[in-house]
């Protein structure tokens, strides 16, 4: 007896689960529109053949997934019955795509929207002209930047806008790699380190005037030295000058001061030589026409000393070929002493020359100073002015006989009076050039 009783409780679970299961797969099933009807040919006879039904996926009003698919229906004497899910509270765009074929061919297409309805519908009652949409409007949400592969990092690497970010004007990089604003009228010309200026020349106002083929005046006996130019060359190193197809240089072969040529021992034009200049020269309608600007060397920051000896703490290599007769620097710099336990000493040094030396005490806590130096024939004039903290102003100036037509090095030398927890940093320095020029 239990063991008939416990094998009927098990039939009875498997009948309700079963049960269950009939009626969970009934409510999910979505709800039909029944679409009867009878068709007609145009003669008044009915029509008799296949029709095809066509749709694609869509999302039905009660959330089911319909896929896409296709019904075929045989049509015999006009008579339409065919069940389908509505369209009409769907998606937007879902429809069915109908085609009616008889004797071989295609004899018309149209279109349905299906609404729910509890009453068999007649075709007139879902027929819609060709390329309409019917159904709820489809739902726009937001796309996030994490939905879209690869958006972030694009956006995390692409320039962003600095500080000095302007509308309608030239873009220039600055230095924490930011889209800034050029600076400058409207008018100027962008260079490509972002700076600007008059367009023309070398960077400043008009472009120059020219001179091409031009013959020195002089006498060509192999004895004369001295030889003129029309205008002074702006800039000079703008000159190419030629004797019998062959380029001199400026410094071996011959010297320029101003519109002067003078030709050294061993370069002199012999009778029956030929000598060709050409050169930029500054229109005298424009004096600013060709001026050329100034450029920054070098401007930086130097490294700290704790030493008792002279320890270099920066430095500025004016490379050879850089300067030219009448050519200015500029230099400024500023030392920092940290502590109060002693004094320091800075220095700044030009090849092996002392331009400035200057001492400051324990309750110093800055040095600065501006040097200039003017590039001649026989070397170099300086002068140099220099301040502390507490440290009263001094000023000096003297002579150099460096080679500027070599590399030249400025050096920021410093040191402590005494082994100390001191320490002396060369904070910052900038060495500014200033190119000689010549204007009528």
């Amino acid at each position: 007896m239990l063991v008939f009783r416990r094998v009927a409780l098990c039939t009875l679970m498997m009948l309700m689960m079963a049960g269950w299961g009939v009626f969970s797969e009934a409510q999910a099933q979505p709800a039909l529109t029944t679409i009867q009807d009878i068709l007609y040919r145009a003669d008044g006879s009915r029509f008799s053949g296949t029709m095809f039904i066509k749709w694609h996926s869509f999302l039905a009003g009660d959330t089911s997934n319909i896929a896409t698919s296709d019904l075929t229906l045989q049509i015999v004497n006009g008579s339409l019955n065919v069940k389908l899910v509505p369209t009409t509270t769907a998606t937007a765009g879902a429809q069915y795509n109908i085609t009616y074929n008889s004797s071989g061919k295609i004899q018309f297409t149209e279109t349905w929207a299906v609404p729910p309805s509890g009453l068999a519908l007649r075709v007139r009652d879902i027929r819609i002209s060709s390329g309409a949409v019917v159904g709820p409007p489809p739902v726009i949400s937001p796309v996030q930047i994490g939905d879209i592969v690869g958006l972030a990092n694009a956006l995390n690497t692409r320039p962003t806008q600095g500080v000095g970010f302007s509308p309608a004007r030239a873009a220039v990089i600055n230095q924490a790699g930011q889209l800034d604003a050029a600076s400058g009228n409207l008018g100027d010309c962008v260079r490509v380190d972002g700076t600007s200026g008059p367009c023309g020349g070398n960077g400043g106002g008009v472009t120059p005037l020219f001179a091409d083929e031009e013959t020195p005046s002089g006498s060509v006996d192999g004895t004369n030295v001295t030889f003129l130019l029309s205008k002074a060359p702006s800039p000079a190193s703008s000159l190419e000058l030629y004797r019998n197809g062959l380029q001199l240089r400026r410094g071996t072969d011959y010297s320029l001061s101003g519109f002067t040529l003078t030709f050294f021992t061993g370069s002199i034009p012999q009778l029956g030589d030929l000598l060709i200049a050409r050169y930029r020269y500054a229109d005298p309608a424009n004096p600013l026409g060709s001026l050329t600007s100034s450029q920054v060397v070098c401007s930086s920051i130097g490294v700290s000393t704790t030493s008792v000896t002279f320890d270099p703490l920066g430095s500025c290599t004016i490379p050879e070929g850089i300067l030219n007769t009448g050519d200015r620097l500029e230099v400024l710099f500023r030392f920092d002493h940290t502590g109060s336990a002693t004094g320091f000493t800075g220095e700044v040094r030009w090849g092996g020359t002392t331009l400035l030396s200057r001492s400051g005490g324990a309750g110093d806590t800055a040095l600065s100073g501006r040097l200039t130096l003017g590039v001649t024939s026989g070397g170099q004039v300086w002068d140099a002015q220099s301040w502390g903290t507490i440290l009263a102003p001094a000023f000096g100036a003297g002579t150099a006989t460096e080679n500027s037509t070599l590399a030249l090095t400025l050096s920021f030398q410093g040191k402590l009076a005494t082994a100390t927890t001191d320490a002396l940093v060369l904070r910052s320095f900038s060495v500014v050039r200033y190119p000689a020029q010549s204007n009528p």
